[in-house]
């Protein structure tokens, strides 16, 4: 079930702030200990922040919690941090953080789904998050219904063989007008449909930007190419941390190990 606006407007606010403070050099768990202060303590955020502070300190990242609080945090958005803490590092927390903020904000306005999907579709397009995990990760949100999923399902399975604009075409109402074909629900309306039949056989940037112009999904962020060293230090600092995170974990292990049990959220 989607969460109260409320939710969503702290949310922003929160990964806009973590990333104003990272950039300015605050450690992640300093960042963490803090910024309940200034949340509105008639959300949840509070007692979820408290839940990934304890957590990240046995495990080194903040992933692992996101994806335990599934009812607050979607596996989306739990991907997506997930990508960022990669030993590779080739997706940018910083880039993470500005995504999940746009996001946050966007549900926060009376988001349509269909442009829902085309953010968090293009987030994985553009930033190389890989197919498999990011669509099974879109198909885990109770907002997408059982025709959604089948359709997302379908796409996992043939996108790069089949034109992304030509699959939205055909399930949209402005194909459903033209051919009078209605053997499948429609997913997208006249607009999205116009837009898809427009861009085929075009690169997918261009159909994105378009759905975002007509429907009003943030733009998403991109990876940018350093071009100073300067540019670089936020993301060693983020590194260096994780491996301190994962130092202290293992020191912890050696005195006599870490009892994660009751970090898991009851299930029954």
């Amino acid at each position: 079930m989607p969460l109260a606006r409320e939710e969503y407007v702290e949310q922003g606010f929160f990964f806009e702030t973590f990333l104003e403070r990272l950039e300015n050099g605050v450690a992640t768990q300093e960042f963490l200990a803090a910024i309940r202060n200034e949340l509105l303590t008639t959300t949840q955020l509070p007692l979820a922040i408290d839940f990934m502070l304890t957590d990240m300190r046995h495990t080194g990242g903040l992933s692992g919690a996101m994806r335990q609080l599934k009812h607050y945090f979607t596996p989306f958005q739990a991907f997506v941090v997930a990508e960022s803490e990669k030993e590779d590092g080739r997706f940018d927390f910083r880039i993470a953080l500005q995504i999940l903020e746009r996001e946050a904000k966007y549900r926060s306005e009376t988001p349509s789904i269909q442009g829902l999907f085309f953010y968090q579709f293009e987030v994985i397009c553009h930033n190389r998050l890989g197919y498999n995990k990011g669509i099974a990760a879109m198909m885990e949100d109770d907002l997408y219904d059982a025709d959604w999923k089948n359709w997302m399902d379908i796409l996992w399975r043939q996108v790069g063989f089949i034109d992304l604009a030509d699959m939205i075409y055909v399930r949209s109402e402005y194909y459903r007008r033209k051919t009078e074909d209605d053997r499948e629900p429609a997913l997208f309306g006249e607009r999205e449909g116009r837009i898809a039949f427009a861009s085929r056989k075009k690169e997918p940037m261009f159909l994105f930007s378009a759905l975002s112009r007509h429907l009003g999904y943030p733009g998403v962020p991109r990876q940018q190419r350093a071009v100073e060293d300067e540019d670089h230090i936020p993301l060693l600092r983020r590194r260096i941390e994780l491996l301190e995170n994962r130092i202290q974990l293992l020191e912890e292990d050696l005195r006599g190990g870490v009892n994660l049990n009751r970090f898991f959220v009851d299930q029954k």
